[in-house]
């Protein structure tokens, strides 16, 4: 039997122009490069934090399999 795991899909809505270089780090660490692009991850303790610094750069959708 497989584990169930958590997607959620995320999507870059702000510029990080202006923002510090530790939280561009963050973004471009999420695989996220533009505004509107949109990367579907597995959900794990990391990548909650990352997004958690960056929730006011990023849209976070749950994904259904």
């Amino acid at each position: 039997m497989e584990k169930e795991t958590s997607l959620v899909k995320i999507k870059l809505v702000k510029s990080t122009i202006g923002v510090p270089e530790k939280l561009r780090r963050v973004v471009r660490a999420l695989g996220l490069r533009k505004t509107n692009s949109t990367v579907v991850k597995e959900i794990n303790p990391a990548i909650q934090g990352m997004i958690f610094k960056v929730s006011h750069l990023v849209k976070v959708e749950r994904v259904e399999k």
